[in-house]
């Protein structure tokens, strides 16, 4: 459904029949981590997430998942590998 309160005519998936159905009945404001991602748009009170109503909270546990101007480096550590165990457990099968 559309919202009607602070972006209207925008698609919300916490739109209900019975009107905004998120905690405090409306969007909160972006936090200073979210500044140049690409989901945040401009409304009635500010700037707002168009992805997630309450963006403080998806920041608390590091990473927003939804942020696009940030990427997380994924390491991969070679681990070695002892060839006698190895010619073993394939001469197992």
């Amino acid at each position: 459904m559309q919202c009607q309160t602070i972006q209207p005519g925008v698609e919300c998936n916490f739109w209900k029949k019975s009107g905004c159905t998120f905690v405090g009945n409306s969007c909160h404001n972006v936090v200073e981590a979210c500044e140049g991602c690409e989901r945040i748009v401009d409304s009635s009170i500010g700037p707002v997430c168009t992805s997630y109503p309450a963006p403080e909270k998806k920041w608390t546990g590091g990473l927003c998942n939804f942020a696009t101007h940030q990427k997380v480096e994924i390491e991969n550590i070679q681990q070695k590998i002892n060839p006698l165990k190895a010619s073993k457990r394939a001469a197992g099968r």
